[in-house]
């Protein structure tokens, strides 16, 4: 009998030197290379993806608090599955089997359904365009209702990034440069859920400006977002032998980085996640940045990344 990738069918999109995977199980990105060098922290094709590697996260990013949310006057109890912090965590499409199609040598689309299930009876579609140019890969993501109630919505993504040092191997994130054009951090509880807000100015979190990293450890939820003219926030990396910029447009008013102080020997920072959020966490509780989506509206956004390896500066 003929067997099956833990992540499922996958295409790879091609642009000069830029080689994209992206897969059937949640319609994610498994691999990102540039010259042959990785830029994202991905994992292989005989693997199921770990924490959330290159997953998108829907119909909510992040956390919520005991899975129990109300909407429009009726309880709902999601499944929890961070069990330690009890919380329902990164949506519940990043294990379905989503459609992909090949648009060109460059360009595919992934495309799901979610079905209304318990503590979550509401039908969404998601879909995902991903496209490889001379400027790096975009990714445009879209929530459309085809449900015949209103549903609460909110998009993110979780790639981790690594850039390769002065002799090409790649460097830990304690020696990445790193600027985050953010007013404003979230705080939270040990749970890691919002219990407020604090300005960065002055701050250890103060990244407004590009700063070695060193040991300051993130999993941060940023606001206040500084964006350039085209309206994008840029989070830009570098080392000494290379730099990608992280870019999100106005849909995405939140973004959270992790460097994965958590994890076990050979996993702590070895990379970052810039995750892009149209809300933060709890924010079916809070209603922070939560879109209430009416029968057949759809939303969505774009955020990208643009390597540039063999060079240090952002």
């Amino acid at each position: 009998m003929e067997t099956t990738a833990p992540s499922g069918r996958q295409i790879e999109l091609e642009h000069g030197d830029s080689r994209v995977v992206i897969t059937e199980v949640g319609g994610g990105l498994r691999d990102y290379r540039v010259g042959g060098f990785a830029v994202l922290d991905g994992y292989g094709a005989d693997a199921m993806a770990s924490r959330g590697r290159g997953q998108l996260l829907l119909p909510w990013p992040n956390r919520v608090d005991g899975g129990r949310y109300t909407f429009r006057g009726t309880e709902h109890q999601l499944p929890v599955n961070e069990v330690a912090l009890n919380n329902a965590s990164h949506g519940l499409t990043r294990w379905l089997g989503w459609g992909l199609e090949r648009l060109d040598v460059n360009a595919a689309r992934a495309d799901v359904i979610l079905r209304a299930q318990s503590g979550y009876p509401f039908t969404v579609a998601f879909s995902a365009l991903y496209r490889l140019a001379d400027d790096g890969l975009t990714v445009t993501v879209t929530a459309t209702n085809l449900g015949a109630q209103a549903a609460p919505v909110g998009l993110g993504a979780h790639p981790y990034f690594v850039l390769p040092g002065a002799d090409g191997a790649p460097v830990m994130v304690d020696d990445l440069t790193v600027a985050v054009p953010a007013e404003t951090r979230l705080l939270v509880d040990g749970r890691l859920l919002p219990v407020g807000t604090e300005k960065v100015a002055g701050g250890p979190f103060d990244l407004r400006e590009p700063r070695p990293l060193g040991d300051l450890a993130l999993d941060t939820c940023f606001t206040d977002l500084t964006r350039d003219a085209q309206g994008r926030a840029v989070v830009t990396l570098a080392a000494a032998g290379g730099a990608l910029t992280v870019w999100q447009d106005e849909t995405w008013p939140y973004l959270q980085l992790f460097t994965g102080d958590s994890f076990g020997p050979g996993q702590a920072r070895r990379s970052i996640a810039v995750e892009p959020m149209t809300c933060p966490a709890n924010a079916f509780n809070s209603g922070d940045g939560l879109r209430v989506l009416e029968p057949g509206e759809s939303f969505g956004g774009s955020w990208g990344v643009s390597p540039r390896l063999g060079t240090g500066t952002p």
